[in-house]
């Protein structure tokens, strides 16, 4: 079991300490960083007041971006599936067509 090191993560300006494991660390930093970028570029609009608001905001595209990255995936899987299925229904009627 490895032991909890603090991170400190600069956000919006505030600084945020957090413990976590020496491997979460990386993708840790890598989170704000994103979570930081996305926050500045919100506010930069000013169309979004209030850190709360903005911190909601950044919350809502990122996991946004998430789910439509998931739900790209699992379109490409379908599609990839429902091909491998017609192939093998034109191999079992080869099969059966010829085969006898």
């Amino acid at each position: 079991m490895t032991t909890p090191t603090t991170v400190s993560l600069n956000i919006s300006g505030k600084e945020y300490r957090v413990s976590c494991s020496e491997n979460e660390r990386e993708g840790l930093e890598s989170s704000a960083r994103l979570l930081n970028e996305k926050m500045q570029s919100i506010k930069q609009s000013g169309r979004i007041v209030g850190l709360e608001r903005i911190a909601v905001m950044a919350g809502l595209n990122i996991a946004h971006d998430f789910v439509t990255e998931g739900q790209k995936k699992t379109g490409t899987s379908l599609d990839i599936s429902d091909k491998i299925n017609a192939l093998q229904n034109k191999l079992d009627f080869a099969f059966n067509a010829f085969g006898k």
